[in-house]
């Protein structure tokens, strides 16, 4: 399959976030990006890799299915490749109106055509969030892939194993020690599972919670328990790519913002949102420029 995003895009870029990634669940490596996704209980490989430029891109999909697809099969399985890496989102849109900043512009030089993923599902990207919560990212991404290896559906294909995301029915369905011999606290445990119960009884439509404004969305989920302004904000912005919610609260995003804007000195929450009004509603995508730039060593 040939996809072709809207340019500006750069894929080593957008995709590079991936680079430490598990390879039996979703990595990037050596130009090729791969995970399984899930299309109506039939789970799908994905390999990508691009065979474009960045102001002419071209993506190269292929798909290795678990059984025989349907011309609907590959009809969903490019919206959601379209939806990962939000192929469809004009960037140029984003430089145009950041034009006073000029640390950022000359970022968008270094990085034109980075975009910020999205998860499969804004599920995932709610669960994850949870995780998260207070500990490092090394330690919470150690405990998701150990939760999606023993409680996600899994697939063999030429002799390699791939795991995806568990959804809401079997996080439901499991006790609190199940969850925490994945590394997770008792409280978040119990968060989570109460979460997909609520999802699957009905309780909670996240349907309907993508379909509300940002605002809307992020106080929905607060009123949820073990689901903060921080979580919620940080869910909104990775599960739904709405760029204007900006998870202020978070300490790394803090310590990036106060390395390049403020030499190192300490940001606070309130500081932050403050540097961020002139980005006004792309202050996510902002954010994530700067997350990227120093992971790269990037000096302005």
């Amino acid at each position: 399959m040939k996809i072709k995003p809207k340019a500006p895009f750069n894929f080593d870029l957008s995709a590079k976030i991936f680079s430490d990634g598990d390879p039996e669940i979703q990595r990037y490596e050596e130009g090729i990006y791969w995970q399984l996704i899930n299309l109506k209980r039939k789970l799908i490989l994905i390999k990508i890799k691009s065979s474009g430029e960045v102001d002419d891109p071209e993506l190269s999909v292929t798909i290795t299915p678990d059984g025989d697809l349907t011309k609907e099969d590959i009809s969903m399985v490019r919206s959601i490749v379209v939806s990962i890496f939000n192929l469809e989102f004009n960037l140029q849109n984003f430089y145009d109106n950041i034009v006073d900043d000029k640390i950022l512009v000359t970022l968008f030089k270094k990085l034109r055509g980075l975009n910020s993923p999205t998860t499969p599902t804004f599920f995932e990207a709610v669960v994850s969030s949870i995780i998260e919560q207070q500990i490092s990212l090394k330690a919470a991404h150690s405990i998701e892939n150990r939760m999606i290896k023993k409680f996600g559906d899994h697939v063999k294909l030429n002799n390699n194993t791939y795991y995806i995301f568990p959804n809401p029915d079997k996080l439901s369905r499991l006790q609190l020690d199940d969850l925490r011999s994945c590394g997770l606290s008792f409280r978040k445990a119990e968060y989570i599972i109460d979460f997909s119960k609520d999802i699957i009884n009905g309780n909670i439509n996240l349907i309907e919670l993508k379909n509300l404004k940002t605002l809307a969305v992020v106080d929905k989920l607060q009123k949820i328990r073990g689901i903060g302004i921080w979580t919620a904000e940080l869910a909104v912005l990775r599960g739904l790519h709405r760029l204007v919610s900006l998870p202020a609260d978070d300490i790394g995003i803090q310590r990036v913002v106060s390395h390049y804007y403020r030499n190192n000195e300490p940001v606070s929450s309130d500081e932050l949102r403050k540097i961020a009004e002139k980005w006004g509603k792309w202050s996510g995508l902002a954010v994530y420029y700067l997350i990227v730039a120093d992971l790269m060593s990037i000096k302005i």
